[in-house]
């Protein structure tokens, strides 16, 4: 195993656990909200402000987006392998618990009686029944792991997204970001912004919207829609930018977390890319020590490693 492509795989997931756990401190505030509450700017998990919301989850965990994440990378562990029903019924106990913060979008597809017998089914059915317009982030926060999958990335971020959100933007969305974190970690030729207009439109020409705005504006708050906080495709934009304006981890860390909006789910997915851009070695120790769960993640990845990197 080359220790660059260890070294991206773990920054990726560890990225994804950060990003969620520092965004939590932002999740739904407005700029004036963070002025109010972090006249400096959130910079570390112990400053994470205790209002109703975040004081739910202790100081440096993670939210459903890393959950999520994690039980993708479970069932992929028990299976040396990807099953997706097994994931699929790795989602629904996950459901059955206390899963916090789970999206509604999440939540309709999981508790249909025969989800586990029949995810994509059930997946389909919630979707049509919002007219074909629920299009969350939901999917998106927790494909990570799937760019670490070492073949079919892009089969399994297809399937992977349907197993609760079917429409192709939010597909879509999942291909991108997983084909993207794939070509970082294993050190392939990284795709261009007319590589990804053009996988975009494969699924819906809406994405490349959102592609563009990423590329072109320099500020990652213009692109947080607070009107739309949950969009897959907001989520999408603002990891991009962080891909391609960020000049190091902690750099896009902090300026997309400060971004407020859904900025959980924002820095977990923008994260997980800048982990597999700049390394694990890249991420400063605070927020690596920080992190409530650590020795869970550690764990994960070494297994995902034994099976992704040969």
């Amino acid at each position: 195993m080359e220790h660059k492509t260890i070294d991206r795989f773990r920054g990726c997931l560890y990225g994804q656990a950060i990003g969620d756990a520092l965004g939590l401190g932002t999740e739904f505030m407005t700029d004036e909200d963070i002025a109010w509450k972090y006249p400096h700017g959130l910079q570390h998990y112990k400053q994470i402000y205790q209002d109703r919301h975040r004081k739910r989850w202790e100081i440096g965990d993670w939210t459903d987006d890393t959950d999520m994440m994690l039980c993708i990378a479970d069932a992929v562990i028990e299976d040396k392998g990807v099953n997706f029903l097994n994931i699929a019924k790795h989602f629904k106990a996950w459901a059955n618990g206390v899963p916090m913060g789970i999206g509604e979008h999440t939540y309709k597809v999981l508790m249909m009686g025969d989800y586990t017998e029949k995810p994509f089914e059930a997946s389909h059915l919630i979707w049509e029944m919002s007219n074909c317009q629920s299009a969350a982030n939901g999917g998106l926060m927790r494909t990570s792991v799937v760019g670490l999958f070492p073949k079919e990335v892009r089969t399994c971020a297809e399937n992977i997204c349907k197993l609760t959100h079917y429409d192709p933007r939010c597909v879509g969305s999942c291909v991108i970001v997983s084909e993207l974190i794939h070509t970082l970690v294993y050190g392939i030729q990284t795709p261009t912004l007319f590589q990804i207009r053009s996988l975009a439109q494969l699924y819906d020409i809406n994405i490349c919207e959102y592609v563009d705005k990423a590329w072109i504006d320099s500020d990652v708050k213009n692109l947080v829609d607070y009107d739309h906080m949950g969009y897959t495709l907001v989520t999408l934009s603002v990891a991009l930018w962080a891909y391609w304006h960020s000049t190091s981890f902690s750099d896009g860390l902090l300026a997309v977390v400060n971004a407020g909006g859904d900025a959980d789910t924002n820095a977990a997915v923008a994260c997980a890319v800048l982990g597999a851009k700049y390394g694990y070695s890249s991420i400063p120790t605070e927020y690596i020590e920080g992190l409530l769960d650590k020795e869970t993640l550690d764990k994960t990845i070494n297994s995902l490693l034994n099976i992704c990197v040969k």
